[in-house]
């Protein structure tokens, strides 16, 4: 059986998509999409990818979206320290035992975006 390697991209439709692809940038260092061969696409680090469809009543994130994105960080403390001298707000702050450490951000859209560091 064939079976997928990987994450190609990941979209989504968004009120300001220059405007927001820029905030991922200035603030996550992701890079935007590609428009021509000059410009370099984001690559990530290998690791854990989790594919987890919710039940649709779940409050985990908000109800009235349909995803929540995740994002593998290597220093949690720090990027926190990071984005809210930027001026954003973190909240949802735990730690799983074997799992690792989380907080959660919100895009300038109001998309939940979750950070985990991997338990070592």
């Amino acid at each position: 059986m064939q079976t997928v390697q990987g994450f190609g991209g990941f979209f989504f439709r968004a009120k300001d998509p220059e405007g927001l692809s820029k905030w991922y940038h200035d603030h996550l260092g992701i890079n935007p999409a590609p428009t021509d061969t000059d410009m370099a696409p984001w690559v990530t680090e290998s690791g854990v990818t989790v594919f987890s469809p919710f039940d649709a009543d779940s409050d985990y994130f908000a109800p009235d979206k349909v995803f929540m994105l995740n994002f593998r960080v290597a220093d949690v403390d720090a990027m926190i320290t990071q984005l809210k001298s930027a001026g954003i707000e973190v909240s949802h702050q735990s730690e799983m035992e074997g799992i690792g450490r989380f907080a959660r951000i919100h895009d300038p859209e109001g998309n939940a975006i979750e950070l985990w560091e991997p338990a070592s």
